[in-house]
């Protein structure tokens, strides 16, 4: 199964029901797709509780003052069937900067204007609004 999708289904599936928090089985790619989420602010906080084997991450979602949900869409880009590799200049701008895109570059898991500001490409995760 693909670990990522997985993910963000979990999160988009926790934060459309409301819930505060939501675990996860914990991964480095889910860290830091998790780390680039919280930089931007889609989520409050995330941590991850060794347990001896895979260990679990515990992401706390985060809610406009309204109660509506920070998501409006996630849409995984690259799939384990097609996957989808930008360069630098393609690295897409998310409903014109409001959203963000997470790309999986050698310098590790960064956002979109990340990797541009460091004019690296890699694997479009996904995109985020």
């Amino acid at each position: 199964m693909d670990t990522v999708s997985e993910f963000l289904t979990r999160v988009r599936n926790a934060s459309s029901a409301g819930h505060e928090k939501v675990d996860i089985p914990s991964s480095n790619v889910r860290k830091g797709i998790a780390e680039v989420l919280r930089n931007a602010g889609y989520i409050r906080n995330y941590k991850v509780v060794a347990d001896g084997k895979q260990g679990m991450m515990r992401i706390y979602l985060k809610y406009t003052a309204e109660g509506s949900s920070m998501f409006e869409q996630i849409k995984r880009e690259s799939k384990p069937g097609r996957r989808k590799f930008v360069n630098v200049d393609a690295i897409p701008k998310v409903r014109n900067g409001y959203g963000i895109s997470i790309v999986s570059t050698n310098k590790g898991i960064l956002s979109g204007r990340e990797a541009v500001k460091q004019k690296v490409g890699g694997e479009l995760l996904c995109t985020i609004w």
